[in-house]
């Protein structure tokens, strides 16, 4: 995966590089078995990106490590191309996720983990872990702007899966 624009592949498994803004959040977005498999067969699949706004484009579905993601994002007039490549995926009985890094031409540099828990009472949380510093021209102009954008698709990236009636935060 040498065409990746950062270093640190597979940074957000664990302790988040330096030199990068951080983010990490979590929300409850059902209950029970048949929450976890249902969002996990959406996670996979692109969805919350879709259903955050983004067109989505997958070499793969569902989503495994080296797939290639190409989203669009418009933003008032303007649209944004944000290829991607998948560092990470796995799905198991209780736990299915995946993280993609940017590649060339993404407006930010680094990687964004996406991640379902089913856990012991039975909750399903979903996690997002993301680490990024300016990749472009623009959104190193653009700071907070940029960075204000960015915190807007990751709320909408965590509301995505939510079942009704059911999205308490952790």
């Amino acid at each position: 995966m040498d065409d990746l624009t950062y270093a640190e592949v597979g940074a957000t498994g664990g302790e988040l590089p330096a030199g990068y803004h951080h983010t990490r959040l979590k929300r409850v977005i059902g209950h029970g078995r048949a929450d976890f498999a249902r969002a996990a067969d959406l996670l996979l699949a692109g969805e919350v990106q879709r259903r955050a706004g983004a067109e989505v484009q997958m070499s793969e579905t569902p989503l495994r490590e080296g797939a290639r993601v190409e989203m669009r994002v418009r933003l008032g007039p303007l649209v944004f191309r944000i290829p991607c490549r998948v560092v990470w995926a796995e799905r198991t009985a209780d736990s299915c996720g995946f993280a993609y890094g940017t590649l060339p031409g993404h407006p930010e540099r680094g990687e964004e983990r996406f991640e379902l828990r089913l856990d012991v009472s039975g909750d399903v949380v979903f996690t997002i872990v993301a680490f990024s510093r300016p990749g472009r021209w623009f959104t190193l102009l653009g700071g907070p702007v940029a960075r204000r954008f960015q915190a807007h698709m990751t709320r909408r990236y965590l509301q995505a899966l939510d079942s009704p009636g059911f999205s308490a935060p952790v």
